[in-house]
């Protein structure tokens, strides 16, 4: 994937003329050459061992001991090299959780990702969203340790200045390709998404703002340029969506790349790799086969240590200047997929398991400390298509919960509806990525897995149309089918998350996928005649739009997350002390043993003469859904499995 900035004429013709002429590599330069390599990992979410702590197993697919044996091979093919993290490293599995809420994090102590990252020789890293889960004293203790510094120049404090250095300057000694030294300042910001004010408003009001990150580029890059940068590298903690830039953007790298004086981009926060990946085709000013931004080189390295995202650069000296001339970029996996199989393409690095190890085996402990027991097998292999116990179970426990404490307030006689999605569905997690717990003991390690964000129960008053209109947006998950076509539609959105695909207990309705969604995949109002929502009713009867219901959700949802009607941050009536994780927690130990059971409370309308199918797991094969007939068609890409939904 090898690509050009083509910034003056001289390098134009020079590249050109030079493979003409059969001249050696960079005989066409005017003056010396330096090829730097750029790494980058990026939402670590605490995975360092090659385990799956919900499991309970070991993953060959994920932690940062693989990555950093990419690293160590990467280094040893360049000259010079400099490495980056782009965030979300404190947070994310159940060894970030044992840190949180049984260890703890007091100043001066190491986190065990910093401990992992400190022996690899990071350059630099920025913040991403869910450094602020636990808290702003936890964030800075947890990075208190680092060896490496960290920017990020779009979250404000109260007094006006960054929470941290918006931007530096490297002062690096690189050899070029004639073996001489050569001085270069690479000048490295950051960013974070604007929308963790919203996301972590209990942690951030009042200490914490945001602006959106292409204002703070334009602010900032211009700094960096006078502080003498001959070459400026972003480490945007943010995906890449295309359409027009209206402010404020989750998911702005592509906007980004139009900023002048900004060279190189690292993106991450949405869980993708680039280049590659059919999520980025067809989306103007992205060219996902070269890896580019508006012409600009960029990278986005997966998730959980995946892979190593990888941009070359050729960098020529011209007029006491230094320009890009040519680059090539790469994100390179930890392991292959072989005959459905995951196959490891490395082995860990010794030293990052060593500086962690204590960590995981008393996670491990953690984990397995048991609260109850289930009477029912709990899994997500159909939660996407129908009623299903794993966000049964959590809906039972929020209400629950929030019954007990609002049982005296001004609320008590509003009806309490219940709203949960299924994180672990698959999609980018891949074709393991489900909850599957047996009947039996229940432990810590499977409150994490049947809810896996550290999330807060937040409560919103909203009304009978409020209600219509957020499951309208959630039923965006669904592609449109068309029965007039006929033939075998696939049923889900790709792009949709499943973390946005709210099932709601306590009404009953139907999905009709043959409308169009009311909703675009950003939750603007897309189709405003189309009504996919059917038979909407609660307590046996419809319900009407001024009726009033108290919804129990998390603090992400009512915040504004996901852009759901009714959700942000003005309707919430009560703001919960506790994890929704803690509250199924205490549930269980309440219960002592519990049996969620999916009594079909929604459906979807199966269209007559339509093959709509969808993927899961290849364990999905030991369960049927309740209110649904599926049958197995066969195998999928990355090792799914496809079915059909029966009429």
């Amino acid at each position: 994937m090898t690509s050009s900035i083509t910034r003056r004429r001289v390098l134009q013709t020079g590249v050109a003329a030079a493979a003409l002429a059969g001249l050696p590599q960079f005989a066409w330069a005017a003056g010396p050459v330096v090829k730097l390599r750029i790494m980058e990992t990026t939402d670590l979410h605490v995975n360092i061992f090659p385990y799956d702590y919900y499991r309970d197993a070991p993953d060959d697919s994920v932690g940062l001991a693989r990555t950093a044996s990419l690293v160590k091979a990467a280094r040893a093919e360049a000259r010079n090299a400099l490495l980056f993290d782009n965030g979300d490293i404190i947070q994310g599995s159940p060894l970030g959780d044992y840190v949180s809420y049984r260890k703890g994090m007091k100043k001066g102590d190491l986190h065990p990702i910093v401990a992992a990252m400190n022996t690899l020789s990071y350059d630099c890293g920025t913040l991403g969203n869910h450094e602020f889960n636990y808290g702003l004293e936890f964030l800075q203790n947890s990075l208190g340790a680092a060896k490496f510094p960290v920017v990020c120049a779009n979250a404000i404090k109260d007094n006006g200045e960054t929470l941290y250095k918006p931007w530096l300057v490297l002062d690096r000694e690189f050899t070029d390709e004639a073996g001489a030294k050569q001085k270069l300042k690479v000048g490295v910001i950051g960013f974070v998404p604007p929308q963790i004010v919203q996301w972590d408003k209990a942690h951030l009001d009042g200490r914490v703002t945001t602006i959106d990150i292409v204002e703070a580029a334009m602010r900032h890059v211009p700094d960096l340029k006078k502080a003498g940068a001959d070459i400026v590298v972003a480490l945007c903690h943010s995906g890449i969506a295309g359409g027009e830039r209206k402010g404020g953007e989750e998911n702005a790298a592509l906007h980004l790349a139009k900023v002048d004086g900004i060279d190189v981009i690292l993106t991450g926060h949405q869980h993708f790799v680039f280049p590659g990946g059919k999520e980025f085709n067809n989306i103007e000013g992205v060219d996902a086969r070269k890896g580019t931004l508006h012409g600009k080189p960029a990278v986005m390295a997966g998730f959980w240590g995946s892979h190593l995202g990888l941009i070359d650069l050729d960098l020529v000296k011209e007029d006491d200047a230094w320009r890009i001339a040519q680059f090539r970029t790469e994100a390179r996996p930890i392991y292959d997929r072989i005959d459905r199989k995951v196959v490891a393409k490395v082995d860990s690095e010794a030293g990052v398991i060593a500086a962690v190890r204590a960590d995981h085996e008393a996670t491990l402990t953690y984990v397995r400390e048991p609260v109850g027991r289930t009477a029912v097998p709990i899994h997500s292999y159909f939660s996407l298509v129908s009623d299903d116990a794993s966000v049964k179970l959590v809906a039972e426990a929020q209400a629950w919960y929030v019954a007990d404490q609002l049982k005296s307030s001004a609320f008590k006689d509003l009806p309490i509806l219940s709203a949960a999605a299924p994180f672990k569905a698959g999609g980018r997690g891949g074709a393991n990525y489900f909850t599957d717990i047996k009947p039996g003991p229940l432990a810590i390690k499977d409150m994490a897995d049947i809810y896996i964000y550290p999330n807060t129960i937040r409560v919103v008053k909203v009304t009978g149309a409020q209600v219509r209109e957020w499951l309208e947006r959630s039923a965006g998950i669904y592609n449109r089918i068309d029965p007039a076509m006929g033939g075998e539609q696939d049923l889900i959105n790709p792009k949709f998350p499943a973390y946005n695909f709210d099932v709601i207990a306590g009404v009953r309705y139907k999905i009709d996928p043959t409308q169009a969604s009311r909703y675009d995949d950003d939750g603007k109002l897309d189709a405003p005649d189309a009504h996919r929502i059917k038979d909407l009713t609660y307590d046996g009867k419809p319900i009407a739009d001024d009726q009033q219901f108290l919804v129990v959700t998390n603090n992400y949802r009512a915040g504004g997350g996901g852009n759901f009607p009714g959700n942000d941050g003005t309707t919430i009536v009560f703001e919960a002390p506790d994890l929704t994780r803690d509250a199924i927690m205490r549930y269980i130990v309440e219960k002592k043993e519990v049996a969620p059971k999916a009594d079909g409370s929604w459906s979807i309308a199966v269209p007559a003469g339509v093959t709509m199918t969808f993927t899961t797991g290849p364990n999905a094969a030991a369960y049927q859904p309740a209110g649904i007939k599926v049958e197995k068609m066969g195998d999928a890409p990355e090792g799914f499995v496809k079915y059909r939904i029966v009429g």
